[in-house]
């Protein structure tokens, strides 16, 4: 069995075993990582001999923890690592590699439409009727999109949503409610097999699918980290924040979406939503305000530069063609804006 696992803004580590009667054998871990002294390398295979299958990443960790030799150090990857790459070859995770990416990047949507092709894009990979696909939105009018378990009345204030114009629509995965406008977001969606995330935890599979954007974002001058659990931060402040839905179909599938800021109104924002004090008591900030920082005024670089140079990063990455959206997909997202996603009783499923 063969696990691979690149450690979000580290290095990559790869894992050879085999099972025998329940445990592992002939464990081999290998990578780029840096680790000293050299002997610590068979330390950690050791370690890793005989641990029954059934472990989980943490409890191989310990193992690997406690096998270290005194004053061992560790650049690049961590115990932790090592045994998410353990459980990824157990799990028989695949790799970005190992799929034809699809790009679609078509004209502006409704926010309702944008919800459905959400869905729709995440049951085909589930069902195995379309590749793992990256799709960057484009907004046809202003939004407030709320998370899936979300108080309507407790995220947005209608008032200020009736007076500039904003619709409040709700998807299908968690998270915090995102104010949106067509020129000033870059927001885009990885639709992907659910076995590129297994082994991993629900916590770092955010980190693990947000990995290429970083990428991305320092190839353009921007220093960025993801900040658990779904956050993209740099020291100017957040720029970005992700949501997942997981979809048991098929195989399974994993969409993964982000909002960023390229700029933003600040104050159409608190006047749309209800920012509150808890809310912003864990972020170190008084002012909603402060909290986004947004990417035209850290890259200097227009929008359509900024979404052309994040495509080109992952093209060189995974590959990455250029694809659309069916006639089929779109008939169907179609019918489910109307149905499901522009509809009051999907809006208000939490009043």
């Amino acid at each position: 069995m063969h696990g691979e696992y690149k450690v979000p803004g580290g290095k990559l580590v790869v894992v050879d075993l085999d099972v025998e009667q329940g445990v592992l054998r002939d464990v081999r871990v290998a990578g780029d990582f840096f680790l000293e002294p050299d002997e610590a390398l068979l330390a950690i295979n050791r370690a890793l001999e005989g641990a029954p299958a059934d472990t989980d990443a943490r409890g191989l960790a310990g193992r690997v923890e406690a096998a270290l030799p005194e004053g061992a150090v560790m650049f690049g990857f961590t115990a932790d690592a090592v045994g998410v790459a353990v459980r990824r070859a157990l799990a028989h995770a695949t790799d970005w590699t190992d799929y034809d990416w699809q790009l679609i990047h078509e004209g502006p949507q409704p926010p309702a439409l944008h919800m459905a092709l959400d869905e729709v894009l995440t049951e085909e990979v589930a069902l195995g009727r379309r590749p793992p696909t990256l799709r960057v939105w484009e907004w046809a009018s202003p939004a407030v999109i709320i998370g899936s378990f979300q108080s309507l009345r407790n995220e947005v204030d209608p008032e200020g949503a009736e007076r500039h114009g904003v619709e409040v629509v709700r998807r299908i995965s968690g998270g915090g409610a995102m104010f949106v406008e067509p020129g000033n977001t870059i927001t885009y969606s990885l639709y992907v097999p659910e076995s590129l995330v297994s082994g991993l935890s629900f916590a770092d599979s955010y980190a693990y699918l947000d990995d290429w954007v970083l990428g991305a974002l320092g190839d353009m001058g921007i220093a960025a980290w993801y900040q658990p659990l779904n956050d993209i931060a740099t020291d100017a402040g957040k720029i970005g924040g992700a949501a997942q839905k997981r979809v048991v179909s098929g195989a399974g599938a994993v969409l993964h979406h982000v909002t960023m800021s390229y700029d933003i109104d600040a104050d159409k924002m608190v006047e749309v939503l209800r920012i509150g004090r808890e809310k912003l008591s864990d972020k170190g900030t008084r002012s909603a305000k402060k909290r986004v920082d947004p990417l035209r005024r850290q890259t200097g670089l227009a929008r359509a530069a900024v979404i052309d140079r994040m495509i080109a990063s992952f093209r060189e990455r995974y590959g990455l063609a250029d694809g659309k959206v069916t006639e089929e997909e779109a008939a169907q997202a179609q019918r489910l804006a109307e149905a499901k996603f522009g509809s009051w009783e999907w809006t208000t499923r939490v009043p």
